[in-house]
């Protein structure tokens, strides 16, 4: 196929999605739905994400990262609920400058993440625009009736954790953006694969069902989303600014300083799980990361009241400007 053109709604679908949808409920993209039948006593978890060109992603940005990151954020969230991904669906805006060539490789992006997370493309649309990439998917997964790990359930005295380490999506977008010039070519291609290939804790996220008592993904920034945590919770939440994890790259570029980590605490993009759990299960909850291989770090408190602040070593509130990313 040419790469200074763009093959109609119907070749594109056969061509370059018609090969990922190996799951039977997919119908071979030949019908207008998808069927899924969750097994007995199990519940379907849906999620669905958008991803908007000049957004979320930068236009050059390689197009199988931009496939991974799209599919990965929204698996993110199924992790954070303890589910286990079984397909989703893709939904597809494309301007005129998205050539075969590119969708190519943005389709074998989708592959190689269809094979590591063994899920399969069930359905979906294609659609032209005047305006920019815009990319929509829908994430399918299932977990055990009454088992998912809502954002409603921390309570006072619980413990605050985080997996992984925090910053380094928001670092690597600094870095593609001229930032960390005199960081070394490993440490600048570490963040600029955290920004671009996120990695969902879906192994984690299975492994803290019935230990974690409200969890979400890292997407906006660990204040934002923790405030999330602490608003449908109605509880307040105090994090611990000294005991954030920050990656080696992240420290080399923005350094250890309050500011830095207030920063990396706003920054987004880390797709790590934030969860509460109380005391009585601090090792469950190292148990718990040890059997899914994902470092977890405890940050802070829950309390009673409101909102969610940062404290330093003194533990005085350190002033945060904007807690997160927004949309609007």
């Amino acid at each position: 196929m040419s790469s200074e053109k763009r093959s109609g709604e119907f070749e594109v679908i056969a061509h370059f999605f018609a090969p990922l949808a190996k799951h039977p409920g997919a119908l071979g993209l030949k019908d207008d739905v998808a069927l899924l039948r969750p097994k007995p006593g199990y519940e379907l978890v849906l999620k669905t994400d958008g991803l908007v060109e000049g957004v979320h992603f930068r236009k050059e940005d390689p197009a199988h990262t931009i496939a991974r990151k799209a599919l990965r954020v929204n698996l993110s969230d199924l992790a954070a609920k303890g589910a286990q991904p079984v397909g989703y669906l893709l939904t597809l805006a494309l301007p005129e400058w998205v050539t075969d060539d590119w969708l190519a490789v943005f389709a074998r992006g989708l592959a190689d993440d269809q094979g590591i997370f063994d899920i399969a493309l069930l359905g979906g649309d294609t659609d032209r625009t005047p305006g920019p990439l815009t990319i929509s998917i829908t994430a399918i997964g299932e977990i055990a009736e009454g088992k998912i790990i809502r954002r409603t359930g921390a309570r006072a005295g619980d413990l605050v954790f985080v997996s992984g380490t925090i910053g380094d999506g928001g670092a690597g977008l600094a870095v593609l953006k001229g930032e960390g010039a005199n960081l070394s070519a490993p440490l600048r291609d570490a963040l600029i694969a955290r920004y671009q290939i996120p990695e969902p804790r879906l192994k984690l996220g299975q492994a803290l069902v019935g230990v974690a008592s409200a969890a979400l993904d890292v997407s906006d920034g660990v204040i934002a989303d923790f405030g999330h945590i602490a608003e449908t919770s109605n509880v307040h939440i105090t994090i611990d600014a000294m005991r954030v994890p920050l990656s080696d790259a992240c420290r080399a570029l923005w350094g250890t300083s309050n500011e830095a980590v207030a920063r990396a605490a706003t920054s987004g993009d880390d797709y790590e799980i934030a969860f509460t759990a109380p005391p009585a299960k601090r090792d469950a909850v190292m148990a718990a990361a040890q059997r899914a291989g994902t470092p977890v770090t405890e940050i802070g408190r829950v309390e009673e009241g409101e909102g969610v602040i940062l404290i330093d070593a003194a533990r005085m509130e350190i002033p945060i400007k904007r807690a997160g990313f927004t949309h609007f």
